[in-house]
């Protein structure tokens, strides 16, 4: 017999998003009929407000009244649907909370995984020798940059071992004071005037010509 006319579709396991939407369509159409009992409710208002007292009037009260207690039933029932979609809007969040929690616990998981699997990858020992190297390795270049720029010191020398050592390299070359004398006499000789004088100039007594040179009498 199944095989001829199969078996029943299952139905869906009830979803919280779709009882609350139930609940809030239930909601609206109670919404619907208070609105409209409002409505005679202030229609026999009016006419009880135009009537005098007496049977009639009474009647028309009596028909306002059984509306009224209509509404009440109709706000209770309200109040109950929007508690049950409150209810069921509460529970429907902290599932999805827990799915969140959930996703994140597989997501720290996969991480945690992961970083352990890159920390084999890393020899702290080999990380601890490689920075003792490299600090060597500064340490090295510091002390060789210092022996570059070392300054040398230039030993003291004695003045007078200079002034011996001048004169035995003059005693060498034979640069007596004889050999120098046409120096000191080139060196005192009066200069050449810069411009041409108009008269002949009196130097310590002696008459001079134009040229500074002592003048022949005639």
């Amino acid at each position: 017999m199944k095989r001829i006319f199969g078996t029943g579709k299952k139905e869906p396991p009830p979803d919280l998003q779709a009882a609350v939407a139930n609940i809030e369509s239930r909601g609206e159409s109670i919404e619907k009929k208070i609105a409209k009992l409002d409505g005679e409710l202030v229609k026999l208002r009016d006419q009880m407000v135009k009537m005098r007292e007496g049977p009639s009037k009474n009647m028309i009260k009596q028909k306002a009244l059984r509306i009224l207690k209509q509404k009440r039933m109709y706000e209770n029932q309200k109040a109950q649907l929007d508690q049950q979609a409150f209810n069921v809007d509460q529970s429907n969040f902290a599932i999805q909370g827990m799915k969140d929690t959930q996703v994140t616990v597989a997501a720290m998981k996969t991480g945690l995984k992961t970083m352990q699997r890159e920390y084999k990858k890393l020899n702290i020992d080999k990380i601890e020798d490689l920075q003792d190297q490299m600090e060597d390795m500064l340490d090295m270049n510091n002390e060789i940059q210092e022996a570059m720029s070392r300054q040398y010191d230039t030993p003291d020398i004695d003045e007078a071992d200079l002034e011996a050592e001048l004169a035995m390299l003059g005693d060498e070359l034979d640069l007596g004071e004889t050999d120098t004398n046409y120096l000191d006499e080139a060196l005192n000789a009066p200069g050449v005037p810069a411009s041409k004088p108009t008269s002949s100039k009196v130097a310590e007594g002696l008459e001079v010509d134009e040229f500074g040179l002592p003048k022949i009498p005639a």
